[in-house]
């Protein structure tokens, strides 16, 4: 729809056009919910029609990072490589868009600016920026937890002539790096991508490092048609394994060992070796059961990594530059790359540490560090994102008595099942703080939250019942429960975009459940089971003041 338009009534409004809001889509409206999604880019494909920069690559096996609802879906797609990058994200997503006939409930461009409950009537208003005003049932945010760039405010940037690139908000033209002296700040996994991909054709390539982050080879490669076509064979299967995986996906084949203490410092390393050769995601996954909560056991798998670097990087100053040190490997996104700290290597390559010297200015012409300016044609911003809540506290969302999210949240995002808030009746949230999220399969997750909202609806339609939502005690049942499963762990340590110490004010919690998705999705199932028991049920209004008149 290219128009703005108005509806006076329908059953849902999904907002986001991503992995979740499309199956959000597909399966409500397959339910014979009337619905409309928006999303404020051009096309579907919610984080990863923003992520557009040089390099952008999923970190995990294609055939894991797509959807299981449809064995013909699975069946005719195929994956050019092991680790699909943008492009062929983007191309997926469309397919499924088109192939189910989802495009007539999407909206493009278009921005959901409000949703304010209407206590009088039990219905959501919804606004957007192009004017439309909608009434609905539900509300189903499936805006994504990276949806909201962090954009730093440095001194003079104001000033600065040159092209200014976010990673998280790239154009959708081609930019063309070719000869020119061109900066990046930020090493997580969007800055790690693109700087090794710009740097061979940039003039010049000046890599503003802030925290050296633990990189690991992915060892990308194309995927092989026949084997491809034998594994397709096992794909049911193959699905029902990653649902009763603590992440939700295909971390290499291997068990771990008990503990990275308990073995000889020789074999321990011809483990850490084997892991670093196979490349992927699996690397502290598939090593040693105790690497993520004793400080001793993460020492040896962090030195490995280190020791690693200064054998690739060979101007040794450098290499101890790009080594992590002061936090716990595991305890940040590990990143994965296709060559980035040989990159380094490179003459047209320069790393300046702005952690010991950071940024001064910004001038016309650059950027001064340390008293010396770096003229630049082109800076691109690897800064991350304000996560879970940025995309959220983005739009005033209102619920009962008028009180607003973040206000609902000032004290930290307290939900029940990481999908419902208290006060926020119909208000169901995808991938939000609280839920598997980032430390599961997202697509895997996406799809087992939405089968549960589709079937609280279903619930409510067939006991006449109105609304649902949180019990503030299941709430706090909840954070109390997330926040002990991280407790005995080693993730406290380290100041990331997991516990929000990324955006100066935000309150630092552990944002995601880490008890693992079928942990996760057992818990959701049971309270299924359970007839929403534990939570707030409330009757039509018609029933309602029948009750109250007798």
């Amino acid at each position: 729809m290219s128009e703005a338009s108005t509806v006076d009534d329908i059953d849902v409004v999904v907002v986001g056009a991503g992995f979740s809001g499309i199956y959000a889509t597909y399966r409500l409206t397959r339910m014979g919910l009337t619905l409309r999604c928006f999303d404020a880019g051009v096309d579907v494909g919610g984080v990863w029609n923003w992520n557009r920069y040089p390099g952008a690559t999923v970190d995990l096996l294609s055939r894991d990072y797509s959807y299981s609802f449809s064995e013909d879906l699975q069946q005719e797609w195929q994956w050019n490589l092991r680790y699909a990058r943008q492009p062929e994200i983007i191309a997926y997503q469309r397919h499924v868009v088109d192939r189910f006939d989802l495009r007539r409930f999407m909206q493009f461009e278009t921005r959901v600016t409000a949703t304010i409950f209407d206590e009088a009537t039990d219905r959501w208003e919804v606004r957007t920026d192009r004017g439309d005003v909608l009434r609905a049932r539900f509300i189903v945010m499936a805006c994504g937890h990276l949806s909201a760039p962090n954009r730093p405010d440095f001194p003079g940037l104001a000033d600065f002539k040159g092209e200014a690139y976010h990673t998280g908000d790239w154009p959708r033209d081609a930019v063309d790096f070719k000869g020119k002296r061109v900066g990046v700040i930020g090493t997580g996994s969007s800055g790690i991508q693109a700087i090794t991909t710009i740097a061979p054709e940039a003039g010049h390539l000046f890599v503003f490092q802030r925290t050296p982050h633990f990189s690991l080879p992915v060892n990308n490669r194309a995927t092989d048609a026949a084997v491809e076509a034998e594994f397709k064979r096992g794909y049911p299967q193959y699905r029902e394994m990653l649902r009763r995986d603590y992440r939700g996906a295909f971390f290499m084949e291997g068990t771990p060992r008990p503990s990275a203490l308990g073995v000889d410092p020789a074999e321990r390393e011809a483990i850490y070796e084997d892991l670093w050769q196979k490349g992927g995601p699996g690397f502290l996954r598939n090593s040693f059961d105790d690497v993520m909560v004793s400080q001793e056991a993460n020492d040896t798998c962090a030195e490995f990594v280190r020791r690693k670097i200064g054998e690739i990087v060979e101007d040794p100053d450098v290499a101890e530059k790009l080594k992590p040190y002061g936090y716990p490997i595991g305890t940040k996104r590990i990143c994965l790359d296709e060559g980035y700290y040989q990159t380094f290597n490179r003459e047209n390559v320069t790393l300046v540490d702005i952690k010991t010297d950071p940024v001064e200015r910004f001038t016309p012409d650059g950027i001064v560090v340390a008293g010396k300016e770096y003229q630049l044609h082109a800076m691109i911003f690897a800064t991350g994102y304000d996560a879970f809540t940025g995309s959220l506290f983005k739009i005033d969302i209102r619920g009962c008595g008028d009180i607003t999210l973040p206000e609902k949240w000032r004290d930290g995002p307290v939900n029940y099942l990481g999908m419902m808030v208290s006060d926020f009746p119909n208000f169901f949230i995808i991938q939000g703080p609280g839920s598997p999220s980032i430390f599961a399969n997202v697509v895997a997750g996406a799809e087992q939250q939405v089968d549960w909202v589709a079937d609280a609806i279903d619930f409510l339609d067939n006991e006449r019942l109105a609304t649902i939502e949180a019990r503030p005690d299941r709430e706090q049942a909840w954070a109390a429960y997330c926040e002990g499963l991280v407790k005995n762990t080693l993730f406290a340590k380290a100041q990331s975009w997991w516990v929000g110490t990324n955006i100066p004010g935000k309150r630092r919690t552990f944002f995601a459940f880490a008890g693992g998705y079928q942990d996760y999705a057992g818990r959701c199932e049971a309270s299924a089971l359970g007839r929403y028991s534990d939570f707030k049920l409330s009757p039509a209004h018609a029933d309602r003041q029948l009750a109250s008149a007798s």
